[in-house]
């Protein structure tokens, strides 16, 4: 449903799930150790999917990772949503996929380049979406 390119070097990965690991660790919160910990398991799950394994996906535990999982699928969905909604509101010539935290707009900047739209059109349009859409951090 993303669409996300594979990733090169490989190497990409393995340094992906140890940025993400120092942030769960660096958490203080939570809500913040949820959701670091979602980001963990999604650039686990997606080296998997792309066919670098760099850890063994965990064995479901309704218990254990059912929160974590659907907390993912929230923050993730929202994002999604967002991107789709701000391209849209653009005039894009596609429809933009992509999961990034949209909170700054640098990120929407890069993501605009990404998807040949205009930067500044994008980040305006992303600043007003972000008062009224709902983002888990």
């Amino acid at each position: 449903m993303l669409g996300l390119e594979r990733q090169s070097p490989p190497s990409w990965y393995k340094d992906r799930l140890r940025e993400e690991l120092q942030e769960r660790m660096s958490a203080k919160t939570s809500l913040g150790k949820l959701s670091e910990t979602s980001d963990v398991y999604f650039t686990v799950i997606r080296a998997h999917l792309d066919g670098f394994p760099v850890k063994k996906i965990p064995t479901f535990s309704v218990f254990r990772l059912a929160p974590v999982y659907m907390y993912m699928l929230a923050k993730f969905t929202l994002r999604w949503g967002f991107y789709r909604t701000a391209a849209v509101l653009c005039r894009a010539p596609h429809p933009v996929r992509e999961v990034v935290n949209p909170s700054k707009d640098e990120k929407l900047g890069v993501v605009a380049l990404r998807h040949h739209i205009d930067p500044e059109q994008f980040k305006r349009v992303g600043r007003r979406l972000r008062k009224i859409w709902p983002l888990l951090p």
